[in-house]
């Protein structure tokens, strides 16, 4: 009887992860060496991810999710339940992306040296987020 119940333990084990990454949910791993500020302060809790696809970041402030689409200039308020963390990553389907965009302002994209600093205030006369992106050797973004 246990190795038929270890069998099965093993099975389910194994078909776990393809039920949670069975929805097309893409991993998007960690951005390394970038800084984020909320009205020029660090925020307390914070993460920043990327996939492949360079120039849409997924950045984590306390609970709430933001999708950032850099070359769009669109910023999106992510479900936070349809995110998975992970230990040094997330998972989350494009398919989960809202319709509208939030409505942000003041959008600055400017090269300073050896990061790029995007700008932006939220909607509703929100704060400022300010991300600092490192650039490659060459100028372009890392991600």
């Amino acid at each position: 009887m246990l190795p038929l119940f270890r069998a099965s333990a093993l099975l389910v084990a194994s078909l776990l992860p393809a039920a949670i990454y069975g929805q097309n949910k893409a991993i998007w791993k960690s951005v390394e060496f970038a800084i984020v500020k909320i009205d020029d302060q660090a925020p307390k809790s914070w993460n920043m991810y990327h996939t492949d696809k360079r120039g849409v970041l997924l950045l984590r402030m306390w609970k709430r999710y933001l999708l950032i689409d850099l070359s769009a200039q669109q910023v999106f308020d992510i479900d936070p339940r349809t995110v998975t963390a992970q230990t040094d990553s997330v998972a989350w389907s494009t398919a989960d992306k809202p319709a509208e965009d939030l409505d942000i302002s003041e959008w600055k994209e400017r090269n300073v040296g050896s990061v790029d600093r995007v700008r932006f205030r939220l909607p509703n006369n929100g704060p400022m987020v300010e991300l600092q992106l490192p650039l490659r050797p060459d100028g372009k973004s890392l991600y």
